[in-house]
């Protein structure tokens, strides 16, 4: 799958107003957002937009799965509160779709402003792809554009992603652009040697990942649950960690020592290297021990091409910069059952139904 929609480069914004779905399912703590990096993803679109005319920008995503009806749990008001922080300057308004008057929310925006709404998905309609909803949506924030900017949603076929962007003219945002040639460039043309590193607790997912992997990369690591179930491979540039940290049960939770230190030698001469999935029980302080030296040798490794998987281990690599802010790598990606699908080239349908360019 190659890369080949229209952006929002390729409109005139002037005086328009885009409806920009945005992936915010972020962490959310005592009424904080905890885990920004997908807020942060996307400011690069709503600068663009801004400094291109657009009258209004009117933002929606989902957050968490609330099962179709309202839980202050799962209220998107945090992610508008942390997006105002991080936009100093501009206005970012909230409104609850449901019980406020959207509309009227929206005519008192100023030129540029920013109205985030509710999680869409305290309508049940949201996941069942509800054309009316979409209209709904459509008609009251008087949108002109789709824009497509929640690369981890693109998986998903709901009225955000789907019915929406069928309604008006549709083109993607920066970050999904972004990601999408991201991961065109290492599929296609990656700096050789390639090394793709593959963890993580859904077996189903990672084992058409190393079949995709296998005729492209130079060599492959696993780890995780597929190691721990033990993957059988004849090819040479396969390996698969031996070792494991169990806990009292006899669980094996984490790669061992010498297994992440394998893993570490064959990262050494990697010009592209890719990661997706943790090598363990991550989440866990006994248990993240391979997944972190993993993380801290990708992050200190000159002149390579890292790219960090979405979901759980591009969280987990986000919070070990913020420990350790010398860490680097060239792409945190944000999609994660989207960006697996899109290696494995797969239909999409929040991508397919942007208009080409």
């Amino acid at each position: 799958m190659s890369f080949n929609k229209k952006t929002i480069r390729d409109v005139d914004w002037q005086g328009k107003t885009a409806l920009v779905r945005v992936d915010y399912n972020v962490s959310i703590k005592d009424g904080k957002v905890v885990d920004e990096l997908r807020l942060r993803e996307s400011l690069p679109t709503l600068e663009y937009l801004r400094e291109h005319g657009v009258k209004r920008m009117i933002l929606m995503s989902h957050l968490g799965r609330p099962a179709g009806q309202a839980d202050p749990a799962f209220s998107l008001k945090p992610t508008a509160e942390r997006l105002a922080e991080l936009m100093p300057g501009h206005v970012v308004a909230f409104v609850d779709w449901a019980t406020g008057n959207v509309a009227n929310a929206v005519e008192k925006l100023p030129e540029g402003g920013i109205l985030m709404l509710e999680n869409l998905r305290f309508a049940p309609e949201e996941e069942a792809n509800s054309a009316e909803f979409a209209q709904k949506i459509v008609s009251e924030t008087g949108a002109d554009v789709f824009v497509q900017d929640g690369f981890a949603v693109l998986h998903r076929k709901h009225a955000s992603t789907d019915a929406m962007a069928r309604l008006l003219p549709a083109v993607a945002g920066l970050l999904v652009e972004k990601e999408a040639k991201a991961l065109d460039a290492v599929m296609e043309n990656p700096e050789r040697p390639l090394m793709f590193i593959v963890g993580g607790a859904k077996v189903e997912d990672k084992k058409p990942l190393i079949e995709r992997f296998l005729p492209i990369a130079d060599k492959i690591a696993v780890g995780g649950k597929i190691a721990v179930d033990g993957l059988s491979v004849s090819d040479p540039k396969i390996y698969v960690a031996e070792g494991f940290v169990s806990n009292a049960e006899g669980a094996k939770l984490d790669i061992d020592e010498a297994s992440t230190a394998h893993i570490i030698d064959m990262m050494r001469d990697a010009k592209t290297i890719i990661w997706n999935g943790t090598m363990g029980m991550a989440e866990t302080a006994e248990f993240s021990t391979g997944s972190r030296k993993i993380a801290e040798a990708m992050g200190h490794l000159s002149g390579a091409n890292t790219v960090i998987g979405g979901g759980d281990t591009a969280g987990f690599v986000e919070s070990l910069m913020k420990e350790d802010p010398s860490l680097s790598y060239t792409m945190i990606l944000t999609g994660g059952g989207a960006g697996l699908k899109y290696l494995l080239d797969e239909s999409l349908p929040g991508l397919e139904v942007l208009q080409n360019s």
